[in-house]
């Protein structure tokens, strides 16, 4: 079930929070990226022998490129010092960690969290995939800024369904380092975070009564897992966050995966992954945000890219500007398959704008714009369905 390599270090590479780029010389003499979490493994040095995982890379899945160190078997990191904390996540793993849970009896926020049942509202944005978050937060804060207020206090809840651990991913490096996130919460199995939760549930509490969130964004970490059939991909718990938001008494916003570019039909339009997720797990009635066209739109203004085709502009003297030729066709297919999600007594359609002003917020993000290998001049639906579901959200802070 795992394939080892053993090598040896020969230069780090690039680094950030929780993680550090390193290349290594396996016993064949082939050289490979390999990534490092310091604070599972201790830290790697050149010259230091080092066994690795690379069963997704032989596989040719999608982790980055990376083969993972497991150990520094002969530098062995020293003992964690002794301290509160009895949360094991990726338990009963080779790599179990123990960790302080923000909900445990241990910490020093337990009896804040013991009772607590409510989010008084607090709106929670609910999205497939973990690159929805940078434009999530693109759109709230664009939103708040044309109010003339400040930006929310932002928290991202990351549940199990991807990557475990929260370092991992270098998107919620960027935005806490730009200020943009507040906090990390990690739940579930995944760990890493500035807090650690045992549930979507305490989780959701603790960014509001801990970290004092105005808006939360719940999506699963980097990474992840589909098959192609109709109930067998991790975005499923995307109902089950709309759930708890519910349950909790918060406002809950189900973001669309959208794509205009995706080269499988179930993912065009509105994903297969939305329609599953908020048309039969999600037991609440959401706020479901679906992109419309920016009626404001300047005639023949010029949008960021240039190129033909996905994120080129198609507007003349005198017509409204246009991301994409075509764009009008698609977006009445979306608005179409997020109706069909509101049938009476089900979830509530909310129409956003979606236009230049909105493409431009989102060319301010301090990270890079990537879902399933597609940037935003490739796939710019993607993102603004996501920054759109932002938009709303900031008005319900």
């Amino acid at each position: 079930m795992i394939t080892w390599r053993a090598g040896t270090v020969v230069s780090l590479g690039p680094s950030w929070p929780g993680s550090i780029e390193l290349t290594v010389r396996l016993e064949d003499g082939t050289e490979l990226r390999a990534l490092a979490h310091p604070e599972l493994v201790g830290l790697p040095v050149p010259g230091a022998r080092v066994l690795l995982n690379v069963s997704a890379q032989v596989r040719g899945l999608g982790t980055g490129g990376y083969a993972l160190v497991v150990a520094l078997p002969d530098a062995l990191p020293a003992d964690p010092p002794a301290g509160p904390g009895h949360l094991v996540k990726a338990r009963y793993t080779p790599l179990q960690a123990m960790v302080l849970g923000v909900d445990e009896q241990e910490s020093e926020h337990h009896a804040t969290l013991r009772d607590a049942d409510d989010l008084a509202g607090m709106p929670v944005v609910v999205a497939d995939l973990h690159s929805a978050l940078p434009a999530v937060l693109a759109g709230a804060r664009a939103a708040a800024s044309a109010a003339g207020r400040p930006a929310p206090r932002a928290v991202y809840v990351m549940t199990d369904g991807g990557a475990l651990p929260a370092w991992f991913s270098r998107t919620v490096a960027g935005l806490r380092a730009a200020g943009w996130l507040e906090a990390c919460i990690t739940v579930g199995q995944a760990f890493g975070g500035d807090l650690e939760a045992v549930t979507v549930h305490s989780g959701l509490l603790a960014a509001r009564l801990v970290v004092g969130a105005d808006l939360v964004v719940v999506a699963q970490g980097p990474g992840n897992l589909g098959t192609g059939t109709r109930w067998g991909f991790s975005g499923v718990a995307a109902g089950e966050a709309l759930n708890a938001v519910g349950t909790l008494g918060g406002r809950p916003v189900a973001s669309l995966r959208v794509s205009g570019a995706d080269p499988r039909d179930r993912h065009r339009g509105v994903s297969h992954h939305s329609t599953t997720a908020y048309g039969r797990v999600a037991l609440v009635p959401a706020d479901l945000v679906v992109p419309v066209a920016d009626p404001t739109d300047a005639p023949g203004a010029p949008t960021a890219p240039t190129e033909a085709g996905p994120g080129a502009s198609a507007a003349s003297d005198g017509e409204p500007a246009e991301i994409y030729p075509g764009r009008a066709a698609f977006l009445a297919k979306v608005h179409e398959q997020a109706r069909a999600l509101c049938a009476p007594g089900g979830h509530r359609l909310v129409e956003v704008a979606a236009g230049l002003p909105l493409l431009a917020a989102l060319t301010t993000s301090p990270v890079r714009l990537t879902t399933m290998g597609r940037g935003l001049d490739a796939d710019p639906e993607a993102f603004l369905a996501a920054a759109a579901a932002g938009v709303h959200a900031a008005g319900l802070c």
